[in-house]
């Protein structure tokens, strides 16, 4: 008897995708319509279906959160029109951090050593002060440190040390940033 072919059976269970599927309908109905300055209503959207997001998050309506609920975002966070952030596990967006146009937090892959092909995933972190530019990727489990900076269309693999800047593919540290704190 031959096994299951992984390749051919969902990474998520019934509930998770029926969960994805409401959302999805209120993203493209309620979320994605909705004006550049309604920063309320989006956060009110995303609460609704799990985020924890603090005060003044400023969630542009082009971008494309995964699982709301997998979001956990402190005060002053603004995430850009067409950035990606793909959460099956838990993505933490630290105080005044920014995740600027096209940039893709990418919390899952697969396990291409395993002949079933199973999803993986872990958590990111992008702690207060960081910027992950335009079209730059943190990859699953890396933390992006306070006040680090993600250079233009970078690859972070790795955790990134705070207040440094890094560019490159992957990232390399190019050099320090000065602190905003006092």
């Amino acid at each position: 008897m031959q096994g299951i072919d992984g390749y051919t059976q969902p990474s998520f269970s019934r509930s998770d995708r029926l969960r994805r599927f409401i959302w999805g309908m209120a993203y493209a109905a309620l979320f994605r319509p909705s004006l550049a300055p309604f920063h309320e209503w989006r956060s009110f959207l995303l609460r609704l279906f799990g985020a924890t997001l603090g005060p003044n998050c400023h969630i542009y309506p082009k971008a494309v959160i995964w699982a709301p609920w997998n979001l956990r975002c402190e005060d002053v966070v603004a995430v850009a029109d067409g950035a990606t952030i793909y959460n099956p596990s838990e993505v933490f967006l630290g105080s005044h951090s920014i995740v600027s146009q096209e940039a893709y937090l990418c919390g899952a892959s697969h396990d291409y050593n395993d002949p079933g092909f199973p999803l993986i995933s872990a958590p990111i972190r992008i702690e207060a002060y960081a910027w992950v530019c335009a079209r730059a990727t943190v990859q699953m489990g890396v933390k992006v440190s306070e006040g680090a900076v993600l250079a233009l269309g970078s690859v972070a693999t790795k955790d990134l040390e705070a207040w440094h800047v890094y560019a490159g593919l992957p990232a390399r540290k190019i050099k320090m940033r000065q602190s905003h704190k006092s």
